[in-house]
C-alpha cells in the first residue's frame, strides 16, 4: 500500500511539472473545435475564453431591473442557508440547503436590500433550471456553445442559471461534466485543483441533512435518516487546516477570476471552490461525459486514491 501511495504522489507532482499550467491561460476568441479538443479537452486542462459569449444579448440586458420586469413573477427554486454554505460539511453532517419556492422578484428584493430576510439566498438549482424555470430568458443566450458541441459531438445535457448573494459559497467538490461557465454580470472567483491532486485532498463520509428555517427565523439541521452517507471534502481551501490535513500542503491550487463576458472551460473531475460578487449572474453548460475514456481513466485514479488519501 505504501508503494501505491508513493507512486500516486509522484504521479501528481509529475503532472504539474510536465503538462499542467501554473495559472489558468486565456484564449482571446472562440476556438476551432478540433484544436480545442486537442489542446484542452483531451489533456483535461482549464482555460478562460474571452469574447466567447460577449455577443449574447444577455450581457447588455440582464440587469436586476430587467430580470424583475421580464420574469419577476416566475416562481423558481431557491437555496436558503444560514451561512451561505450549501452542500457542505458542517461538523459531522453533510448539510444541504432548504429548497424554497419563491418568485424571482422576492429573491431580487433580498439581494437589492429592499427586504430583510434571515439567511443567504442563492438561485443555484441545476438540472437545466434556465430551460425549465426561466425559458423566457433563453432568447438572450445561445442554446448551446457551437464549437464545444462540435468538439464533443453532442449538445449540452443541462443549461443552468445562477444568481445570488456574495455570501453564497460553493464548497470544494468535483463533477463528471465538461463545464462551460459564463459570467453575465459581476465576477466569480474559482479555486481549482486537478484530478491528479486527489491523493492530497481529504474525503470523509457524512450523515446527510438539510437546513430548515423555524418560525423564529433560526435554522435547524434535520437529518435524512433514510439516506446513505455522503462522501465529501471537509477541507476549506480558503483556510485549510494543515495540522489536520497535512497532505494538502502538496496540492497546487490554481486561482482565477471570471468577469462578465468571459467563459471558463472547467474540465470534468477538476475540484473547484467558487465565490462570487453580490448579485452575480451566470449561465453554465454541462456536457455529460461520464463514459468518456478520459473519465474512466480518472475514475481509476480516484479508486486508487481512496485507499491512500487522508480522511
Amino acid at each position: 500500500m505504501e508503494s501505491v501511495k508513493k507512486r500516486l504522489t509522484e504521479f501528481s507532482l509529475e503532472a504539474h511539472d510536465l503538462y499542467l499550467n501554473q495559472s489558468v491561460p486565456y484564449l482571446e476568441e472562440s476556438p476551432d473545435p478540433l484544436q480545442f479538443y486537442r489542446d484542452w479537452i483531451g489533456p483535461n486542462k482549464p482555460c478562460i475564453i474571452r469574447n466567447a459569449c460577449s455577443h449574447w444579448p444577455a450581457l447588455s440586458r440582464w440587469t436586476l431591473d430587467y430580470l424583475r420586469e421580464k420574469v419577476g413573477s416566475k416562481v423558481i427554486s431557491v437555496a436558503v442557508t444560514p451561512n451561505g454554505y450549501a452542500d457542505a460539511v458542517s461538523g459531522d453532517r453533510f448539510v444541504m440547503p432548504e429548497e424554497r419556492r419563491m418568485s424571482l422578484s422576492a429573491v431580487l428584493d433580498i439581494i437589492q436590500g429592499k427586504e430583510e430576510a434571515r439567511g443567504v439566498f442563492y438561485v443555484q438549482k441545476q438540472c437545466s433550471n434556465l430551460l425549465d424555470e426561466l425559458p423566457e430568458l433563453t432568447d438572450d443566450v445561445e442554446s448551446h456553445v457551437s464549437w464545444m458541441s462540435a468538439a464533443l459531438g453532442k449538445l449540452p445535457d443541462a443549461v443552468n442559471f445562477w444568481l445570488g448573494e456574495s455570501r453564497a459559497v460553493t464548497s470544494m467538490h468535483k463533477d463528471h461534466y465538461e463545464n462551460l461557465f459564463c459570467v453575465i454580470s459581476g465576477e466569480k472567483n474559482f479555486i481549482l485543483l486537478p484530478p491528479t491532486d486527489r491523493p492530497f485532498i481529504p474525503y470523509g463520509e457524512y450523515q446527510p441533512a438539510v437546513y430548515r428555517q423555524q418560525e423564529d427565523g433560526e435554522f435547524e439541521v434535520v437529518d435524512q435518516s433514510d439516506s446513505e452517507k455522503v462522501p465529501w471534502i471537509p477541507l476549506d481551501p480558503l483556510d485549510p487546516d494543515l495540522d489536520l490535513y497535512p497532505q494538502y500542503r502538496r496540492a497546487r491550487p490554481l486561482r482565477c477570476s471570471l468577469k462578465a463576458g468571459e467563459m471558463l472551460y472547467l474540465p470534468s473531475l477538476w475540484f473547484h471552490h467558487v465565490q462570487q460578487s453580490h448579485g452575480c449572474i451566470a449561465v453554465n453548460f454541462w456536457y455529460d461525459m461520464e463514459y468518456d475514456i478520459k473519465y474512466n481513466y480518472y475514475q481509476l485514479l480516484e479508486a486508487l486514491s481512496e485507499v491512500t488519501a487522508p480522511t
